[in-house]
């Protein structure tokens, strides 16, 4: 990479004049804008340095690459005349010049929170699922299985028992991580979750029936009527709860000595917050609770197929601005309440936009003639067709533009026959192809006509307009190869130069895959393929043997190339850059040959985590076009230095 060019053009097209500052991290340069709409984003996006741009918290992020992004940056700084900015510098100067949007802040909470608990929320919603399955009539005949089979029917039991535990006692999952994103105790949030379901009080799902035939019970508090009403599967009650519980805490910990700040603080935050909720925030935020769910319910039984149409159309677009993350605290409410609400419609209409886009994805395949759209196109298609949408969106349809619109046309067409036939889920799980196993049994012969009309439409759509203009002149060819080259990882130049590899995990803990990383960056897998963990140990092994190419100051990404011809980036949490080097220490230096095993440095996880970082650990590997596969391999727990990924030799080149 020439970087002083590719500086002099990030100048060019975001104005030299137009920087307030400017900073790095290990993958992107970080720049606070004067006037955003000054920036020549073309430009950007058809230089083949720069791998993609986007904003957040009022950053324009320029993503260059491991071992490239500090030159580029050397280069800008020495053109501009700019001071040197650290990431904190950069993050200061955006909140400091811009309004936070407060909605969107709301999102970002909400997120959050509810993030966290979905495993959960799907697990049950599966178990659910296969309940459904093995109790409902008329889905394979006339009768139930478990009328049939009556054999089964303790199996279903118990299935039925574990399916609905994490809808019941949904208040202590959402005390636990909403009071944990407030500040507070998270055991203290899940202890008032626990308040809220205790089996003293009225179940919370029989509340209404209860008040209505006049049999609620009372506890007399100082001439105060109070209702023993319980919450169970409640979302909005439990979060303000969650948010006074926090502050009460935070409070009494400034205001309270040292002395008896550990015997009276959690005890003081409870009983307090016990007495609001149960006489206060309690009452008002479940009526508010089910006056929105019965006003979702009215709006989808009112607008209809028109309704649903609408909301299918435009649900890719919703994806893209990240208000998606608001709809979990919606649909656990509606799936917790099933029996009054059917079901959720947000599920469905989900998945026929995610199919949508895996199927414009697809077709991109089958018309483009550049290989390297080809490559990503192939993976990312599949992706979205299983329900991660983040590749395909990103990676391709975006890009291209007229495969997103198309996907959204064939989405909403297909989200307004799914209306029309009262398509509802019962449960959470994977908003794909495979989603009909959350359908309730009535509506499955319905959602699957949905899913062949979105991927049929998404497809022919995409494939009939991209023959006309994807390859129709030199001009247009160029434009699409730039296209294709800005989220692929850099260099795949060396790719018969690369064989068969195991890549080690380079620290203990849970993997997981990288799509659930809170960076989109990585998540989109823009950096390349990968892995994640989430480290339960705090030293960093040399996954594989080769040499170090990368190292930073402030110690939290290294960079290997190994001798196989791997070029692996480890970054040590999210947005840690920011700490400056703080709870980080380092064994090697650039340039150094390393063996598999050897201690690359270390990283204070708790500490890390007390600074209020994500330590997920990302293992990139940058040069993934290099490879006919990168795959991780599926160990839930690994050790240092057991097997994480797998690379295989591109056998077509």
């Amino acid at each position: 990479m020439d970087h002083a060019k590719v500086a002099k053009d990030v100048l060019s097209a975001v104005g030299a004049d137009n920087i307030q500052a400017a900073a790095h991290c290990a993958t992107r340069l970080r720049m606070v804008i004067k006037d955003e709409s000054k920036i020549n984003q073309k430009a950007l996006d058809a230089n083949p340095g720069v791998k993609g741009t986007f904003e957040t918290n009022g950053q324009f992020q320029i993503i260059i690459g491991p071992g490239d992004v500090d030159k580029v940056y050397a280069e800008l700084i020495k053109t501009t005349g700019l001071s040197e900015a650290t990431p904190d510098d950069i993050k200061a100067a955006a909140v400091n010049g811009k309004k936070i949007n407060p909605f969107m802040a709301l999102i970002k909470v909400l997120s959050d929170i509810f993030i966290p608990i979905i495993p959960a929320l799907v697990a049950g919603g599966l178990l659910m699922a296969l309940n459904n399955v093995l109790t409902a009539e008329h889905l394979f005949m006339a009768k139930s299985v478990v009328q049939a089979y009556p054999a089964l029917n303790g199996f279903a039991q118990i299935v039925n028992t574990m399916a609905s535990a994490p809808f019941t006692f949904l208040p202590i999952l959402v005390g636990f991580s909403a009071t944990k994103r407030f500040g507070g105790n998270p055991y203290l949030g899940a202890a008032m979750g626990m308040i809220m379901v205790a089996p003293d009080l009225i179940n919370g799902y029989a509340v209404a029936t209860t008040m209505a035939a006049g049999k609620m019970v009372f506890w007399n508090v100082f001439g105060l009527n109070v209702a023993q009403a319980g919450y169970q599967g409640s979302v909005l009650p439990v979060l303000v709860v969650a948010w006074i519980l926090a502050n009460l805490e935070k409070y009494f910990h400034r205001h309270i000595s040292s002395a008896f700040d550990f015997t009276f603080t959690p005890m003081l935050a409870i009983i307090i917050t016990g007495f609001l909720t149960f006489i206060v925030v309690g009452p008002v935020m479940r009526g508010v609770s089910d006056g929105l769910t019965t006003g979702l319910v009215w709006l989808y039984n009112t607008a209809g197929a028109f309704g649903t149409g609408i909301f299918g159309t435009f649900y890719s677009a919703i994806v893209i601005t990240g208000l998606h993350q608001t709809f979990p605290a919606i649909e656990t409410t509606l799936l917790a309440n099933v029996k009054q609400t059917g079901g959720s419609f947000i599920f469905p209409i989900a998945s026929m936009a995610n199919i949508a886009q895996g199927a414009a994805c697809l077709a991109v395949f089958f018309v483009t003639k550049n290989k390297k759209q080809k490559g990503l196109a192939s993976s990312a298609s599949v992706s979205a067709l299983l329900g991660i949408t983040e590749p395909a969106i990103f990676g391709v349809n975006l890009k291209l533009k007229f495969p997103f619109v198309c996907a959204m046309i064939a989405s909403g067409i297909a989200s307004a026959v799914i209306g029309a036939m009262h398509v509802l889920s019962v449960s959470m799980g994977p908003a794909s192809v495979i989603g009909f196993i959350c359908i309730s049994a009535r509506s499955v012969p319905g959602f699957l006509i949905g899913v062949v009309i979105s991927f049929v439409l998404g497809f022919a759509l995409t494939f009939v307009y991209g023959k006309r203009v994807l390859n129709a002149t030199p001009e247009m060819a160029a434009v699409t190869d730039a296209a294709a080259d800005i989220n692929l990882a850099p260099e795949a130049s060396d790719a018969g130069k690369v064989q068969d590899e195991i890549v080690a995990a380079p620290v203990a803990g849970e993997s997981v895959p990288l799509q659930q990383v809170d960076d989109q960056v990585f998540s989109a897998e823009i950096m390349g393929k990968g892995a994640a963990i989430i480290p339960s140990d705090n030293n960093v092994y040399a996954p594989a043997s080769g040499t170090v190419t990368v190292t930073y100051d402030s110690m939290h990404a290294y960079g290997i190339k190994t001798d196989a011809g791997a070029e692996i980036l480890i970054h040590l949490g999210i947005d840690t850059v920011n700490l400056a080097g703080a709870h980080f220490t380092t064994s090697v230096r650039k340039g150094q040959i390393v063996q598999q095993g050897d201690l690359l440095g270390t990283f204070d996880v708790a500490a890390i985590k007390a600074a209020g970082y994500d330590s997920t650990v990302m293992v990139i590997i940058t040069n993934t076009l290099a490879y006919g596969g990168v795959d991780r391999i599926n160990n839930q727990t690994v050790k240092s230095g057991e097997q994480l990924i797998a690379l295989t030799e591109n056998i077509n080149q």
